[in-house]
């Protein structure tokens, strides 16, 4: 890697080039990875894309003018000083916070580049280009900073705030809520059998950790394979294979714990008074997240939990 210090003008010309392309591209994948969610922010990249490319044309043309039309390779990776980036502009989604905080260190570290060039250079025409950018990125930091009031300002954020909690609901609460009733429900009729048919409370809290554990390798595999998330909008079909998975596993394991008590009976109450607070805490989320009236919500999931419930003590008692 070579020093800044040890750079001609001509490497820093074509060091700067190198710089705006890169931030030019790394815009138009924040743009693009923005533009179906967050429609404002997008529009804002491109405009500072085009930006960009404005200043690498004005870069190559000075180049062309002073050392002709060979630019050497030179980037960031090749220089000193540099910090690294992770790469957050390929993931998707992406977070609209990480984008923010991402332009702002680019833009700062662009600024001081030009900053430190105009040091270095002696050739009047290139010190201007150079101050002339170095003020330009100064005026995109400070967009950067002052986006997110911007958009607040013009009820742009509002819309983003709204799309990310409609997110955060299609790709955790869904996929969570569904586990959790799953492992809840599912788990609670081969739990109660199995204490009601061998009154044993470790053989007991076997069977529930083996059947909370199964369902959630089964419902993570489900959830996980049902789509990739590219039409419904749900995202990474991985991430949700995960909640859904370990909701699940909770949801079983929570009214599974109780039976590490020895004596049965205290065993038995401890658990129903589990399963009834595993209950009303899905009903609530139903409330919370997914717009279900209260009453309603408590009738579905307890006539269905209690159902379950009388059936693994039927089984179990036959």
């Amino acid at each position: 890697m070579r020093a800044f210090s040890s750079l001609s003008e001509q490497e820093i010309l074509a060091l700067a080039i190198s710089l705006e392309e890169e931030d030019a591209r790394i815009y138009d994948d924040f743009a693009d990875g923005l533009k179906s969610d967050f429609p404002a922010t997008a529009e804002l990249l491109r405009e500072m894309r085009a930006e960009e490319d404005g200043h690498r044309h004005r870069l190559i043309e000075l180049h062309r003018q002073k050392f002709g039309e060979h630019i050497p390779l030179i980037r960031r990776q090749d220089v000193k000083g540099f910090v690294h980036r992770r790469p957050i502009w390929l993931a998707r989604p992406l977070r609209i916070e990480a984008v923010r905080r991402q332009i702002q260190l680019m833009e700062a570290e662009t600024t001081r580049v030009y900053e430190r060039a105009i040091q270095q250079s002696t050739d009047a025409g290139i010190r201007q280009l150079l101050g002339d950018l170095a003020e330009e990125e100064r005026k995109h930091s400070t967009l950067a900073e002052e986006l997110e009031t911007t958009q607040r300002a013009s009820g742009a954020l509002d819309e983003e705030e709204a799309t990310r909690h409609r997110l955060f609901v299609l790709q955790v609460i869904q996929p969570g809520l569904a586990g959790l009733m799953d492992g809840s429900v599912s788990t609670l009729a081969p739990l109660f059998a199995a204490a009601f048919a061998t009154g044993n409370t470790w053989k007991t809290f076997l069977v529930g950790l083996a059947a909370a554990v199964g369902a959630g390798i089964s419902m993570g595999f489900a959830e996980a394979l049902s789509d990739d998330g590219s039409l419904t909008g749900r995202g990474r079909p991985l991430i949700r294979g995960v909640v859904c998975g370990l909701m699940t596993a909770v949801g079983g394991i929570g009214h599974t714990l109780p039976y590490l008590i020895p004596n049965f009976f205290t065993a038995t109450a401890i658990a129903i008074v589990v399963v009834m607070a595993e209950l009303g805490a899905i009903s609530w989320i139903r409330n919370r997240y997914m717009d279900t009236p209260l009453t309603s919500a408590l009738f579905q999931v307890v006539v269905g939990g209690v159902l379950v419930f009388l059936a693994g003590i039927l089984i179990g008692s036959a």
